[in-house]
């Protein structure tokens, strides 16, 4: 209790550009949760943007890490005050805000994850982040500099605001969306072509000038390599959804293949 409640280890590392390696909680699995926070990551992203997620799934969720040293982000719906209030009062370690085109979006996001002077979060010492009035005072005192606040980059737009976006005071970091970014150029989730690839590079420029993290998603961890060692310091390695998809498929096709034989 108390000080060991709102644990900043990762979020250290984030900002001293230390690897670390993260999962997306996608379906609404407590259990598959637990499984992978249980089993080393780092981090977990769970999705409110893309998946039937309630606040109380959330909250859910981020107890299955507590104890595990897998610190709990949120992908909130939309750059929304609201959203992002009600999500780091469940006690998320981190926000990950949607597509984010301009220095303005992102001085917004800022301000709805930082108290005041610095924002125009809302405060309460009841919720779950404090842990429930045992630890607010040291939560006050810690969130406004440990609260990760990760930007996503999606649209051309975003691109070419990109220096302007990572400069931008209380942004930790920047979150490369290839499938999203690659659509909104007119490549339907296609991030391989010659066009988003130039965007992708800029991005990672324009982060890595502003001295800001660099964070992405990989379809595995071999693939992840690469990603690192071009400078990346979190790269999201697996979905709970989409794993377990294609350890289904691998299983069905190796039982039709190699063991009925058709």
């Amino acid at each position: 209790m108390g000080k060991t409640f709102f644990d900043n280890t990762v979020m250290k590392k984030l900002k001293n550009h230390e690897p670390v390696c993260g999962c997306w909680s996608q379906g609404s699995s407590h259990v598959n949760a637990e499984i992978m926070a249980e089993a080393g990551f780092d981090l977990m992203i769970i999705d409110m943007e893309h998946s039937q997620l309630s606040l109380q799934d959330t909250v859910h969720i981020i107890q299955t890490t507590k104890g595990t040293g897998c610190a709990p982000f949120v992908r909130t719906p939309w750059n929304d005050m609201v959203w992002i209030k009600q999500a780091l009062d469940t006690g998320a370690y981190g926000i990950h805000v949607p597509y984010v085109s301009t220095r303005k979006e992102a001085e917004y996001a800022v301000k709805c994850c930082k108290y005041a002077p610095q924002g125009v979060r809302g405060i309460a010492g009841s919720q779950r982040a404090t842990n429930f009035s045992l630890s607010k005072a040291d939560y006050y005192a810690r969130a406004n500099e440990d609260v990760i606040v990760m930007i996503a980059i999606e649209t051309p737009e975003g691109v070419g605001n990109i220096r302007e976006i990572a400069s931008v005071e209380g942004v930790d970091g920047i979150f490369i969306g290839p499938a999203d970014l690659s659509t909104s150029m007119g490549y339907m989730a296609n991030p391989s072509v010659p066009e988003v690839r130039a965007a992708i590079r800029e991005i990672e420029e324009g982060t890595k000038e502003c001295g800001k993290f660099l964070a992405t998603i990989a379809s595995s961890a071999k693939a992840a390599k690469p990603l690192y060692d071009r400078g990346y310091t979190m790269v999201a390695l697996l979905s709970d959804t989409t794993g377990l998809a294609k350890l289904a498929v691998d299983a069905v096709d190796y039982f039709k293949n190699e063991i009925r034989g058709c």
